[in-house]
């Protein structure tokens, strides 16, 4: 068998997050319908992060094995004639049999859009978060600044985890094409740890919270705290990194 990997992009809206659910449409089920359909096949395809219900991805990363060795072109192709329109194969790559998409990941990038306009953005609504009102996004970055680093990032899950410490490379937020993006790079992520951080960052935009309150937020390592969190559809995987380009694995 060979195994391959796919960079995924789909827009979340009308799905239960990645993983197969048997009551519920799942970007899981769909990728391996199509997949069943191009090889006759069953697959079980594993994903390098689980994103949640509603949630979006530019560079979700799967694997699956498979004894139809199609060249890659022919994967991207095929595949998405068989998927909706709302999910899109970007590309595909042969890997190694240890290849694993979840374990050798080193770092994941999300992305949460803001639109902190006083009118809400018809066009927008699948893909932002509306605020209605200018945030300040110098005081929002700063307390990004102190989630960079080795941390016990409890506060900013809703339930307690057995391995809460996460790696952060990067933290931060910008202002680009009218909206205010909220991006963060780190080994993973704790479940909704993403969008409760959001949700904390939105309150120091509004003056609600100091950055110092959030740093004392991050310090009080206590599940649940930075909540709520924003809704999903502002969230987005943006890419999944590796040691080394996939079509050099």
């Amino acid at each position: 068998m060979t195994k391959f990997a796919l960079v995924v992009e789909y827009d979340g809206t009308r799905y239960h997050g990645f993983q197969f659910q048997a009551n519920a449409t799942t970007i899981q089920e769909g990728l391996e319908k199509a997949i069943a359909r191009l090889t006759g096949e069953p697959v079980r395809v594993l994903a390098a992060s689980r994103t949640d219900a509603g949630v979006h991805a530019r560079g979700q990363v799967v694997s699956f094995r498979t004894n139809k060795d199609y060249p890659p072109p022919v994967w991207v192709r095929a595949l998405n004639s068989y998927l909706p329109e709302d999910i899109a194969v970007r590309a595909a790559y042969r890997v190694p049999e240890e290849f694993h998409v979840q374990r050798q990941a080193v770092s994941r990038e999300y992305g949460y859009a803001l639109l902190d306009l006083p009118y809400r953005s018809p066009l927008r609504r699948r893909y932002t978060c509306h605020i209605p009102q200018p945030l300040d996004l110098e005081a929002m970055d700063q307390a990004c600044s102190y989630l960079v680093g080795e941390h016990d990032l409890s506060s900013f899950s809703p339930q307690p985890h057995p391995r809460p410490v996460r790696r952060v490379f990067q933290a931060g937020v910008s202002r680009r094409g009218g909206l205010v993006i909220f991006s963060i790079l780190a080994s993973s992520f704790l479940p909704h740890q993403v969008r409760h951080t959001a949700g904390a960052l939105v309150r120091v935009g509004q003056g609600r919270l100091a950055p110092e309150g959030f740093l004392a937020m991050l310090q009080a390592r206590r599940p649940g705290l930075a909540g709520p969190a924003l809704d999903p559809w502002g969230l987005c995987l943006v890419r999944v990194n590796y040691p080394r380009p996939l079509e050099a694995a």
